[in-house]
């Protein structure tokens, strides 16, 4: 598209503070000068570092990051890290557009001496607290708006996170997984720097880079001074070391030694409705001895991930409509560090419900979690025969939201559904009878049962159905 720019984009700014009156001290402590452009290699790219305005009253830096696609896959398998049966995702994604762990090593590189806490040219400046603003207009925070206020309010910034529409021009569609981040405040430049150095993988809950335990010396040197009395400290930890809890503990065990033979909780990043139907499924498809499961509609691969550890599964494949979900999936499922054996025994294709696809055949189970309502009601019939009578596995397990449940959601108006997306929901007695009938035209028996917490009146948030495919009789 002409004129349009594909970069990641930080700017910091500088205001005259009372401790501070001289808005270019930001300019010493960065070692950057004002009067140039200044560009720099990375790995995967290149960085650019320059002042729209400097002066006394006002100075504003502002750092471009321009991502390489191809060489940011590249790097991945220079490090050893194989392709996957996904691997158009590693070229179309995100990464040059968005703020991720590839600005937060940017800003290592180009502002190392600010983030050690060193300028000889003006020593008594790295005490000092500048009025500083923060703006990155992509964030990613997985469609958690509040997550970035969550995250930097503890240090002292006010946050200002307005998410980012799909598309401006079709407000229906709802927002997307970023917002558009302001911070400000009164901080020390390498305060500011090693918050956002720290922060903005947390945010966007992924590495481009191999995350050993050198990762968490960085941790503790880098936010050691606020992380333990900081309110999410676990989340951070866990989100910061790729959720490696031998990395997390070696982490707390340092930090706070007498407390090293405290049980770790990590935290569960999804909302605990998401958790308990990824429960209810895995626990479901174990109880009916399952080993071959299809996942339609698995969006970024939640349940797969909950089904790897679990043997008695020989084979687990993810299919979703969305290429970038499966991009999603794929680095959830961390593809790119499987081995050979895992990738035979886990894969992710792209296809759709609605439509006949020979390779959904032969499975066990099929799991369609909270996908029914996101369906056109002329559609459904589609949906049906594509899989009952196509695919027509042993068990199929269906979750969908119960309509008589919203009532219990304050934020929710009168006959609004609970994701902009969903094309209708189901009462109870709408799912009863959509399913009952669906397993008597097509040979199966189902049973229901509620997840999440039962109000005695109402049911449960959620529904799921589990069909199972009747022997036939000669």
């Amino acid at each position: 598209m002409p004129g349009y720019i594909r970069l990641v984009l930080l700017t910091l700014t500088s205001i005259p503070s009372s401790r501070t009156p001289d808005a270019t001290a930001l300019s010493y402590l960065l070692h950057k000068h004002p009067d140039r452009v200044q560009t720099f290699d990375l790995a995967i790219g290149t960085a650019t570092v320059l002042y729209p305005e400097a002066s006394a009253e006002k100075t504003t830096v502002a750092v471009i990051v321009d991502v390489d696609p191809i060489e940011l896959v590249q790097s991945r398998y220079r490090r050893g890290k194989s392709g996957d049966n996904f691997s158009l995702g590693e070229y179309v994604n995100d990464r040059p557009y968005a703020a991720s762990s590839i600005l937060s090593v940017a800003l290592s590189k180009l502002f190392r001496t600010a983030l050690t806490g060193t300028c000889k040219s003006h020593p008594e400046l790295v005490e000092a607290e500048l009025a500083l603003t923060v703006s990155i207009p992509v964030v990613p925070c997985g469609g958690d708006a509040d997550l970035p206020g969550r995250l930097f309010e503890p240090l002292g910034w006010d946050v200002t996170a307005t998410p980012v529409q799909l598309d401006p021009h079709l407000p229906n569609w709802g927002n997307s997984d970023f917002v558009s981040l302001t911070l400000t405040g009164e901080h020390t430049v390498q305060s500011a720097l090693r918050h956002l150095y720290v922060l903005l993988p947390v945010l966007d809950d992924v590495k481009h880079y191999w995350v050993g335990p050198d990762e968490a010396d960085k941790l503790i040197r880098v936010a050691g001074e606020w992380l333990v009395s900081h309110p999410d400290s676990a989340l951070i930890m866990s989100r910061y070391l790729a959720r490696r809890r031998d990395l997390v503990e070696s982490v707390v065990d340092r930090l706070i030694p007498e407390q090293a033979e405290v049980q770790i909780e990590l935290p569960r990043p999804d909302p605990p409705l998401a958790r308990l139907r990824v429960d209810a499924v895995s626990a479901t498809l174990q109880r009916l001895h399952a080993r071959t499961i299809v996942d339609i509609g698995c969006g970024e691969g939640k349940l797969i991930e909950a089904l790897m550890p679990h043997a008695q599964f020989d084979k687990l494949v993810g299919v979703d409509v969305s290429a970038r979900e499966l991009t999603r999936a794929q680095r959830r499922l961390k593809f790119t560090e499987m081995s050979d054996v895992q990738r035979e025994r886990v894969s992710l294709m792209q296809s759709s419900a609605t439509y006949r696809d020979a390779r959904l055949k032969g499975f066990d189970a099929a799991v369609l979690m909270e996908v029914v309502e996101h369906v056109d009601a002329a559609r459904l019939p589609a949906l049906v025969r594509s899989v009952f009578v196509d695919a027509a596995p042993q068990y199929v397990l269906l979750t969908t939201p119960n309509a008589d449940y919203n009532v219990l959601y304050p934020a929710l108006a009168e006959g609004e559904f609970r994701h902009p997306d969903h094309r209708f929901e189901f009462s109870r007695t709408q799912f009863g009878d959509w399913a009952t009938e669906t397993a008597r035209a097509h040979g199966y028996s189902v049973e229901f049962e509620f997840v999440g917490t039962i109000d005695p009146v109402l049911g449960g948030p959620t529904q799921l159905a589990i069909f199972t495919k009747e022997a036939r009789t000669s």
